[in-house]
């Protein structure tokens, strides 16, 4: 019975041995595939639209609420949030925080890269948005405001989209050398990696910006 017991005690602790090692890499490939799940593209098809050709061809929330109307932007808007917020949310509370950050990684990539549009994607600012709000929520709301404010001022969402990424780099650089008093140097590094791939994810509207304030100069 004695030997039993070991032998049942040695599986048991082989199986959380091999969760332990395995919990980060399905995790993170089941949010790979949820972020790759494009809720503008799946509306865009139900009102017969294709959002690849059409407005300024992104499957994101801001092309849908041009081509569709403004409410079915805010809905794609919502839905990208929770996309990102709930998965890592989930595993936050279920598989630890190192896991979570790895799963706010993948379901941005799987959201940028999606392969059920060949590898095409939205931009990232939504789904990123729910996870920071997951893991830092005053990052996530210094975000929001920062967002909303040059929204309501420039009129151009991408520049503000691009800003509020800046501002998020700033503070998980800050957060990863301890000088603010929220986050750890895990997540501080981790909000540096989301708002790098974002703001990659940006380099065409960053280009197009610095080409007009040159042409701006050169006839000014």
């Amino acid at each position: 019975m004695s030997d039993l017991l070991d032998q049942l005690a040695a599986v048991s602790e082989g199986h959380e041995s091999f969760w332990a090692l395995a919990k980060v890499p399905i995790a993170s490939a089941i949010a790979f595939v949820i972020g790759a799940v494009n809720p503008a593209t799946i509306l865009a098809r139900l009102f017969g639209k294709d959002l690849r050709h059409s407005g300024s061809g992104n499957p994101g929330a801001t092309n849908a609420g041009r081509v569709l109307g403004a409410r079915w932007g805010v809905v794609v808007g919502v839905l990208d949030v929770l996309k990102g917020f709930v998965p890592v949310l989930l595993a936050q509370h279920f598989l630890g925080s190192i896991t979570a950050l790895c799963v706010g990684l993948a379901v941005v990539l799987g959201h940028i890269w999606s392969p059920f549009l060949k590898g095409q994607g939205g931009k990232g600012v939504a789904t990123s948005l729910g996870a920071i709000l997951a893991v830092e929520p005053w990052f996530g709301l210094v975000m929001i405001l920062v967002f909303v404010v040059l929204v309501w001022q420039l009129r151009w969402v991408a520049g503000a989209s691009v800003s509020a990424c800046v501002l998020l780099l700033v503070l998980g650089l800050l957060s990863w050398v301890r000088w603010v008093p929220f986050g750890t140097r895990d997540t501080g590094a981790w909000c540096v990696v989301l708002a790098v791939v974002v703001i990659y994810r940006h380099r065409r509207n960053i280009e197009l910006w610095i080409s007009a304030r040159r042409d701006a100069s050169s006839t000014g």
